[in-house]
């Protein structure tokens, strides 16, 4: 696949774009003293809930993660974090934490905010610093 075609192919680029994400977040993840065995994990139910990335320390600690190319596409990341987060927490005899925080991943954005308690934008260039 050319550069060219790529840009003209927003599927192709966005998968790849998540992947990249999970690339980085494995590495920052693992690099955590508390990290477990496998720190970063995929998450869909039968109903067809997702998260693209989930992030467990070893203490249960976790934090939830939507990766999208663009700010526009945050909310629809937020709407998806936060229905995650109801569900988990639904079932008080299941004993799950609330996740630390959540945020939605974005390529292309200006900085880093708090988009709603908890839930964060965050550019993946973010990551780096």
């Amino acid at each position: 696949m050319s550069p060219d075609s790529l840009l003209h192919d927003w599927q192709a680029f966005g998968t790849i774009f998540e992947n990249l994400c999970i690339r980085d977040l494995m590495v920052y993840a693992g690099a955590q003293e508390l990290a477990a065995d496998v720190p970063v994990r995929y998450y869909r139910d039968d109903s067809g809930l997702e998260a693209d990335a989930i992030i467990e320390l070893a203490d249960g600690r976790w934090a939830a993660f939507e990766i999208k190319t663009s700010e526009a596409k945050v909310p629809a990341g937020v709407e998806s974090l936060k229905n995650l987060r109801a569900k988990v927490l639904k079932n008080p005899r299941a004993r799950t934490r609330p996740p630390e925080f959540m945020a939605v991943l974005t390529g292309v954005s200006e900085l880093a905010h708090e988009v709603e308690p908890g839930i964060y934008a965050i550019p993946i260039r973010c990551l780096g610093v």
